[in-house]
């Protein structure tokens, strides 16, 4: 795609997203343990990496979704060429892959401003929270719900309440990270509609919770306990809560998580308008 003193960029190889996502264990993201499987399924094409000579040394994910979103990921550069121009060069060939599309972002602090630079304004913030398996907290009954697994539900049913939370469809994301191996995937039902779900997945250190969304704060609340019920005592678990869902950040009080990474949802193009008071928890800072 470009080629400068021996800088390429292309699109990556599977067996490279692998390395991609190693090099993010490293900076401390905590990938969980089959993400790049699923993440590679959903846009092949999105994921490009910078190479000299034939060494990987920069990344970034641009992932497109429906005909009119992408997010933007994975942006990482190796240590020792830092410095150097190589993220500046992936990060316009990315951004370019997204253009006439809004593109949206999780960035960290340190990189905000940067990020504005570029023509994204932030929305609002997702906090990570950690929590510890054994430690209940507050727990909240449903009336007339019920929690399923999600393979009991009809996935025409699971994709369509997933897109009000989502901007566009993600079909192929969803059928693999409801079923990936590892992984808890429970829905509630109530009334005999879906009325949210969420999935809990093993990671470097620990499990984090992602999506969990739910109509109402009782609902994501037992959700919330459903899914993290099964893990021992003191193992630690995290969720990603948009700020602006006060009810998911009492939640995190109760049950006596604390605050411990924050991002910034940041959009270049028109953000989508999604209803936050649902989403008790973001996907993932990588994908959207």
């Amino acid at each position: 795609m470009s080629e400068l003193s021996g800088y390429t960029i292309r699109t990556m190889t599977r067996p490279e997203l692998d390395t991609v996502v190693e090099w993010a264990a490293k900076e401390g993201w905590n990938p969980g343990t089959g993400d790049a499987g699923c993440f590679y399924r959903t846009d092949p094409e999105g994921f490009l990496v910078g190479l000299l000579g034939n060494e990987p040394v920069a990344a970034i994910s641009v992932v497109r979704y429906g005909s009119s979103s992408g997010f933007l990921g994975f942006y990482l550069v190796r240590p020792e060429y830092r410095g150097m121009g190589l993220g500046l060069r992936i990060w316009h060939a990315g951004l370019a892959r997204l253009e006439g599309r809004t593109a949206g972002l999780d960035g960290v602090v340190a990189q905000q401003e940067n990020y504005r630079k570029s023509g994204f304004t932030p929305a609002w913030r997702n906090i990570r929270y950690e929590g510890t398996g054994g430690n209940e907290g507050r727990k909240q009954g449903i009336k007339g719900g019920s929690i399923v697994p999600i393979s009991e539900l009809p996935f025409e049913k699971l994709l369509e309440y997933d897109r009000h939370c989502f901007p566009e469809e993600r079909r192929t994301f969803l059928e693999c990270w409801v079923n990936r191996q590892g992984s808890r995937a429970l829905g509630i039902v109530e009334n005999t509609r879906i009325a949210g779900y969420g999935v809990i997945r093993p990671c470097r250190n620990g499990f984090r919770i992602g999506p969990l969304f739910a109509d109402r704060a009782d609902l994501g609340e037992a959700l919330f306990s459903a899914l993290k019920a099964p893990l021992p005592a003191g193992t630690p678990f995290f969720l990603d809560i948009p700020e602006p869902n006060s009810s998911a950040l009492e939640m995190a009080g109760q049950h006596r998580m604390r605050p411990v990474f924050e991002t910034s949802r940041m959009y270049r193009g028109e953000p989508p308008e999604l209803p936050l008071r649902k989403t008790f928890g973001i996907t993932t800072f990588e994908l959207g």
